[in-house]
């Protein structure tokens, strides 16, 4: 499949019904499953791709199924690319690419799909990490470089979407970081 042009995302307080909504969800439309797994604290979580009709049509069977075992859900569409790259920890930072790191930590591993969108669309920045909800607590990390005036504005877009949700924990900028905090990423 093509890189998908829309993300969703399902993060359910049920582990058995997360089994039951992801069958439910990739059989009512053609999307790709990008990530299905329990997650911290005895969650479920359901990251799927695919154009925007059917990522949206998916997520509406899966909130239908899903009923009250929801604890977050959206639909992305025409995420950005850096999205996938990113989420697939595939991104590897050169050390010239090394500038202010940004920081964006959230209540939920959807939502952070969320800001890490906004961030990458508000900025020139590089999004080189999106860790959802795995040895977090169920929490999200997004982390960016760039400049820091693109760090500051995408670390500003990515939480008003985290904000927007109520989901925002922290955010930061760190105009001149130790190169040591990029040294999993080089």
């Amino acid at each position: 499949m093509a890189t998908p042009k829309s993300i969703g995302a399902l993060e359910l307080s049920s582990i058995g019904m997360g089994f039951v909504v992801e069958d439910e969800m990739l059989k009512a439309a053609s999307v790709e499953l990008l990530i299905a797994r329990t997650i911290c604290s005895g969650k479920y979580l359901i990251v799927i791709g695919g154009s925007v009709s059917d990522v949206q049509a998916a997520i509406d069977a899966g909130l239908k199924r899903a009923d009250e075992a929801i604890i977050d859900s959206m639909v992305i569409p025409n995420v950005h690319d850096a999205v996938f790259a990113a989420l697939g920890q595939s991104v590897v930072l050169e050390p010239e690419q090394m500038g202010a790191l940004g920081v964006i930590e959230t209540f939920s591993g959807t939502s952070v799909l969320a800001a890490a969108d906004a961030a990458a669309k508000a900025a020139r920045v590089v999004i080189f990490r999106i860790h959802v909800a795995m040895a977090l607590g169920g929490k999200g990390l997004c982390l960016m470089t760039g400049s820091v005036s693109d760090v500051r504005a995408g670390v500003q877009a990515g939480v008003d979407a985290a904000r927007e949700r109520g989901l925002l924990v922290y955010e930061c900028v760190i105009p001149r970081p130790a190169k040591e905090l990029f040294a999993d990423y080089l």
